[in-house]
């Protein structure tokens, strides 16, 4: 859209409204450009030097006598189309031990590249919990593959430490359907809490193509099942009577 004629006195501020409402699940680039001069018409004395950088020669418009007759900002837009958050998958485990689950992530809405099938799993990115996923080239040419960035995001760091070391993630295979164009990630989610908890995560997979889609995890454990039950026999009455077990601890 185009605006004109906006007055702006000294050091008010100016807001522009960006609408974002994507059609299709890919990348979309914008530029928005704010042109501003004196409203007397009169140009500012100051002259752009030959050897000025190009980034200044392009954040100003000069006049026929080399004053400065304007100002340009210029800011880029990038669109991310997010999917809506889909229902959260629950895994469920006891204490002290260990639960793998085959977890199916239906992504709706991929833009598919030609008829080209998915990438090996070689080229699809690792599981990656500290930094987020990095957004791909598309490969130019008919020879073009989707691939998939994904992540374990946790709500909080105390989240983090709790889950971390307790919680495995492997994308195991792949599938798509060119017609619906929905593709199919199973992951393997390994769980192994050391002790109670209920905690949340979510996975985040990002499309070459462009498209952002979020699935909540649910991580419970339970109790866990008890370790022996001690059996004291008294000895008599007012009498005391002992018993001795072993405990070992499972850190320094």
């Amino acid at each position: 859209f185009h605006l004109a004629g906006i007055r702006l006195a000294p050091k008010e501020r100016l807001e522009i409204p960006v609408l974002f409402m994507p059609a299709e699940m890919k990348i979309y680039k914008a530029v928005v450009v704010i042109h501003i001069t004196r409203e007397d018409g009169e140009n500012w004395p100051y002259k752009v030097a030959a050897g000025s950088n190009t980034g200044l020669k392009r954040n100003v418009t000069v006049a026929e006598n080399g004053e400065t007759q304007g100002i340009v900002w210029i800011y880029p837009i990038n669109g991310t189309p997010e999917a809506p958050q889909q229902k959260s998958v629950v895994i469920r485990c006891k204490a002290r031990q260990r639960v793998e689950q085959r977890v199916e992530l239906l992504l709706i809405g991929v833009i598919m590249p030609g008829a080209t099938a998915l990438p090996d799993e070689g080229n699809s990115a690792e599981v990656d919990t500290d930094e987020p996923p990095n957004t791909p080239e598309v490969t130019d040419g008919s020879s073009a593959t989707l691939e998939f960035l994904y992540e374990l995001q946790y709500q909080s760091d105390e989240i983090r430490a709790q889950l971390e070391s307790s919680v495995g993630m492997q994308l195991v295979e792949k599938e798509w359907d060119t017609e619906s164009r929905i593709v199919t990630l199973i992951f393997n989610v390994v769980f192994a809490p050391n002790k109670p908890m209920r905690n949340e995560a979510t996975i985040i997979v990002q499309c070459t193509a462009g498209g952002l889609w979020k699935f909540p995890l649910v991580f419970i454990a339970t109790e866990p099942e008890v370790d022996d039950v001690i059996n004291i026999e008294a000895v008599g009455l007012n009498k005391e009577s002992t018993v001795g077990f072993k405990l070992t601890s499972q850190t320094r």
